[in-house]
């Protein structure tokens, strides 16, 4: 079947929602309201490009969120405030109904309707995981083993349950997966990351264990060990053929998020990551982002630049970078954004870090830590079309340190922390860190969440916070949870803010986030 065709059907299909009155909310005699095999494979791929965040609310949950709070953006207007850390409440609520709405229920209802050892199903499980660790690590204690139930209570679980589950998913969905018979295609024309291809599936699986076990490295060294030396032994991406991307459409509004939010030309390259790119002169910076449109060159600017600063010409969309033009094309008049490019889900180069750093911990992962490190380099060079050896050499042997970024405030360089492999375990994290933020831009959520972990790289304190939980010098660490659960849900509500032993505010850290 055509993708377009996908896409299509896809509309036609009922939103199956976990929201009070459920039964009313969903009854639609123009729905369907049986599920059929027929069915399964439109909802795996509406379960697909709803976790990964379409065109309706990618600004909203990542881009003015997660990709600001991580530092690969900032912005170049005062009509939002969130590069400020001012939250917009009605935006945390986007963010669940991303989860669950438009994903839980399509995968709960694959997996009610398969054989829990299928292929379908482990897919089912694995995106159930992809969805709902990105959530937990914006929000804290979420409802999990409830999701998608016909309930009008939803309890509220605790990180540490909900990630066990994770593991246990994730290890049974390739063990599944491993079951069936070689070659095996699953979703085949309707799966928009791997098109079926079950190895892929299990690469990809296994990575996210290992990301998900370095997460909890510092709260549970001995789970975090066990879970990180499985999913390495079990088969991890290993090479840019098994990255992990998502298809994207004109047909609704499954066009590229990213894309599409550039195209209106209200953020640029934040100073941060500008230091590093200039300083290392990082033959990636011209593929990341793309000269001004007034000026051509690089320019950036600060995370948290007030409202008075935002009006002067060097800081506006026009004086600096725009994401580079995999996303949107300037034609001489007006920015084209390139809609259907692929959605970058996870890389193999990721992989390479997170090995990296585990074997700094002493685990098994198959390799010593400065060769998975500039292993790790090298794939994400490669990835982005970087492919003369001589080139990336250089760049993994450079004692070239962040530089200043050249911005309005005229910033000293954020760190002073060389590409070269240190001698130091302390700084070697720290690289690890730097070069494995650098390799999975523009993936903010994942950027965001392994700051607050490690605290690398270093980054620029905003200009000014309008947040009084946040100061200045101090970082956003996690969501409070959306208003409409007061609402609805407000008993277990109550329960979920004690399991997050702190205030719902933006500054009380995560189960996982222990410095």
């Amino acid at each position: 079947m055509r993708k377009s065709t996908i896409y299509t059907s896809l509309l036609a299909l009922s939103l199956l929602s976990c929201t009070k009155d459920f039964q009313d909310i969903n009854t639609d005699p123009n729905n369907i309201t049986v599920i059929t095999q027929r069915e399964l494979p439109f909802m795996f791929a509406k379960a697909q490009s709803s976790a990964a965040m379409n065109r309706s609310f990618y600004q909203t949950v990542q881009n003015l969120g997660a990709d600001l709070y991580a530092q690969y953006f900032a912005l170049t207007t005062n009509s939002f405030s969130t590069d400020r850390y001012l939250l917009t409440p009605d935006w945390q609520r986007r963010f669940w109904t991303v989860v669950y709405v438009d994903t839980a229920p399509q995968l709960k209802s694959i997996l009610e309707n398969t054989d829990p050892k299928s292929g379908e199903a482990a897919l089912a499980n694995i995106m159930w995981v992809y969805a709902f660790h990105r959530l937990t690590d914006h929000f804290g204690p979420i409802p999990y083993f409830g999701a998608a139930e016909a309930n009008d209570i939803i309890p509220y679980d605790p990180m540490d349950k909900i990630y066990a589950d994770f593991f246990e998913k994730l290890t049974a969905a390739v063990a599944n997966l491993k079951a069936l018979p070689t070659g095996t295609k699953i979703f085949q024309g309707y799966d928009l990351i791997f098109d079926g291809d079950t190895d892929r599936w299990i690469r990809f699986a296994n990575s996210l264990r290992l990301r998900l076990a370095m997460r909890i490295a510092k709260v549970d060294a001995g789970k975090a060990k066990t879970e990180a030396e499985a999913a390495v032994a079990a088969g991890l991406m290993s090479n840019n053929t098994h990255n992990a991307s998502m298809l994207k459409s004109l047909s609704g509004n499954d066009t590229n998020g990213l894309a599409q939010v550039a195209v209106w030309n209200e953020f640029s390259m934040s100073s941060t990551i500008a230091s590093y790119l200039k300083g290392y002169a990082d033959p990636r910076l011209g593929v990341y982002f793309q000269p001004s449109y007034t000026g051509k060159v690089f320019n950036s600017v600060r995370n948290g630049a007030t409202a008075t600063d935002l009006g002067n010409l060097r800081n506006q969309s026009g004086s600096n970078s725009n994401v580079g033009t995999y996303w949107v094309r300037y034609n001489g008049a007006a920015i084209e954004g390139n809609f259907t490019q692929n959605f970058h889900v996870m890389c193999a180069a990721e992989s390479f870090f997170l090995r990296a750093e585990g074997a700094l911990n002493g685990w098994n992962m198959g390799g010593e830590a400065r060769q998975l490190y500039e292993d790790g380099i090298k794939t994400s060079m490669e990835q982005w079309g970087i492919m003369e050896s001589a080139q990336i050499n250089d760049y993994i042997i450079s004692d070239r340190v962040p530089a200043a970024p050249g911005d309005y405030y005229n910033s000293a360089a954020v760190a002073s922390t060389p590409v070269r492999w240190a001698a130091s375990p302390a700084e070697q994290r720290e690289q690890i860190g730097i070069q494995k933020w650098l390799a999975i831009y523009p993936n903010g959520m994942e950027a965001w969440a392994e700051y607050r972990r490690t605290g690398f790289p270093k980054m620029y304190p905003l200009i000014q916070s309008d947040n009084a939980d946040l100061p200045v010098g101090t970082f956003i660490k996690r969501l409070p949870y959306p208003l409409t659960e007061a609402t609805d849900n407000l008993t277990e509500l109550n329960k979920g803010r004690a399991l997050l032993g702190g205030t719902d505010n933006a500054a009380t850290k995560l189960w996982w986030d222990v410095d």
